[in-house]
């Protein structure tokens, strides 16, 4: 992956590090002269590149709709809060069957990634990885949909502090998308589309349970029951699954749309004892403009985790395929589209020196946002 862009304005002058470091590939697509391509690459890094129309990907109609996608896919977030000061060897006298025997698998997920001492140890984490992201076309009817057309090559970098404190930073298609979370509100922005703040309290990134943050994947599945087992890709693993509260998801409402559920699916090895598959489904009613009919948006997403291995004592997950399909019913018709995503983790190391609150900080836009907020409820 580049990390670097030459100085053209000066002879002498040192290389920019580039902020979020671009596969070769990404970078070759990014013009026919490698002059064009380091123009084009200086005005990504300013957040203000528009060189070409990359709506054609993704088989998008528009290049908003593209980042619309982008967002939908690069940087989702899970609607639960996760609680890191939650012991993991829970008394399990009054729980279920079902319940206990979550527990116990989490344990032996603990185990299998580290155990409790080498998690206490980390206190931050830093990530740097590529991705690949394919998409098909909005196709009405309820036939099953299949991604097809060009690969589109990225890269991202993820900074985090606990599940609540994190920064992301997205680079597709010479698109760039950024997101993060303070500890009290979760935001997105890119060049192309304002600053969003998610309503709601502040939550964790889906990426994190994609085998990168074994703590948080724990203590998500600490509440989780055991219903059955499954087999992926010839691995025997048990399945557990957690609904998320209804509190948090009021909390997510607006006038027009309300979040009907959201569950989460964790199939674990009983081999290894490693999650293998994380899985999760969003269910959004919404309100139409004229009429009242109602029309439901389900986002379902599912990772295959792959490539674990040890940094620093943790056994971290460095590869894997993670597959969107967007299902619209309601109202006329029913559509239904599907995005691929294959990630690989070219670098990840923890315990970040000089990361403070300060890197985590929304834009100036969701901060007053928030603040006036605040002040309405106060």
């Amino acid at each position: 992956m580049r990390t670097l862009c030459p100085n053209y304005d000066k002879e002498d002058g040192l290389d920019t590090v580039l902020e979020v470091p671009i596969p070769e590939e990404m970078f070759i697509k990014m013009g026919s002269t490698a002059a064009l391509r380091w123009s084009n690459l200086r005005q990504l890094m300013k957040a203000q590149s528009h060189y070409s129309d990359r709506s054609s990907y993704l088989q998008a109609k528009s290049n908003n709709e593209f980042m619309a996608l982008l967002k939908l896919v690069g940087s989702p977030l899970i609607s639960f809060q996760v609680q890191l000061d939650s012991p993991f060897s829970r008394p399990i006298k009054d729980s279920s069957i079902e319940a206990s025997t979550a527990k116990y698998i989490v344990q032996q997920y603990v185990a299998a990634t580290g155990g409790q001492a080498a998690y206490n140890t980390v206190s931050s984490m830093y990530a740097v990885g590529q991705v690949k992201m394919q998409g098909s076309e909005m196709q009405q009817g309820d036939d099953s949909v299949h991604a097809r057309g060009n690969c589109e090559a990225g890269g991202f970098v993820l900074w985090q502090k606990n599940p609540d404190l994190w920064c992301l930073e997205l680079v597709v298609a010479g698109f760039k998308v950024s997101a993060g979370s303070n500890g009290k509100v979760a935001w997105n922005q890119s060049s192309s589309q304002p600053n969003h703040a998610h309503r709601g309290p502040a939550r964790p990134l889906r990426r994190f349970f994609q085998g990168l943050d074994p703590r948080c994947t724990a203590n998500l599945f600490l509440d989780a029951v055991c219903i059955g087992e499954e087999t992926i890709d010839n691995e025997a693993c048990f399945v557990l699954k957690l609904e998320s509260a209804p509190h948090v998801l009021k909390a997510q409402n607006s006038a027009n749309t309300e979040i009907v559920h959201h569950t989460v699916w964790g199939y674990f090895s009983q081999r290894t004892g490693l999650l293998i598959k994380f899985e999760d489904t969003k269910l959004v009613r919404m309100k139409t403009v004229k009429g009242n009919d109602n029309v439901f948006w389900e986002t379902s997403m599912a990772s295959t985790i792959d490539d674990y291995r040890y940094v620093d004592s943790l056994n971290i997950a460095h590869t894997g395929k993670t597959v969107t399909t967007l299902y619209r019913y309601g109202g006329a018709h029913n559509h239904k589209r599907k995005i691929e995503e294959t990630w690989r983790i070219e670098d990840i190391d923890f315990n970040i020196c000089g990361l403070t609150y300060e890197t985590f900080l929304p834009p100036a836009e969701v901060k007053k946002g928030q603040d006036a907020t605040e002040n309405s409820v106060t």
